[in-house]
């Protein structure tokens, strides 16, 4: 159907975006993290699609990266995960943290999502981690970013702000006293 679509924004909202490609409006849902890597409307946008239809309903949600999508049609695949659980637990943590915490076979990132218990985070690993199986995680570089949430968390930064600067880490900074240190610069600068 449609899996691709690059056309002007024209707007967005907290939940969607509309893109207009050959004079047509498309509705696009995102995430709250593509959302902020928007441009300014008028501008050309380009993602990956997947069309959900249900029989009273077709609704596009929209991705910057191939990836993303691949990783959300995965979970829209779990029963109990519909596509708006799907989208927010995409938006949880970067998605080699999603990976390497499923493979890991660690459910606190899941269980963050509005929706998501921890009996429906424990479903998400096990159907997941034989698929994700394959790739060649580092549980030790998991656990330090589970160290550097915990640190930021004691020094009073909320959740949702441990989160944010650890996405914002440069993937070469190594070592959890290295990562909470660019966390913290990081954090500093807000």
């Amino acid at each position: 159907m449609i899996s691709f679509i690059k056309g002007t924004l024209i707007m967005k909202t907290d939940r969607f975006v509309i893109l207009s490609v050959n004079d047509i409006g498309y509705r696009i849902f995102v995430n709250a993290q593509t959302l902020k890597k928007m441009p300014k409307n008028g501008e050309m946008v380009s993602l990956w699609t997947h069309l959900y239809n249900r029989e009273d309903t077709q609704e596009l949600y929209g991705f910057p990266e191939y990836a993303e999508l691949d990783f959300f049609e995965m979970l829209i695949q779990i029963p109990g995960i519909g596509p708006k659980s799907a989208l927010a637990v995409l938006a949880v943590a970067p998605l080699d943290t999603l990976k390497k915490a499923i493979s890991s076979g660690e459910t606190s990132y899941l269980t963050k999502v509005s929706g998501i218990g921890r009996k429906t985070a424990e479903k998400i690993v096990l159907e997941l981690r034989e698929k994700l199986g394959a790739l060649e995680t580092k549980t030790s570089m998991f656990k330090e970013d589970q160290d550097v949430l915990e640190a930021l968390q004691s020094l009073g930064y909320t959740s949702g702000e441990a989160r944010e600067a650890l996405k914002q880490i440069p993937e070469d900074i190594e070592g959890a006293s290295n990562r909470i240190k660019e966390a913290l610069k990081i954090l500093s600068k807000k």
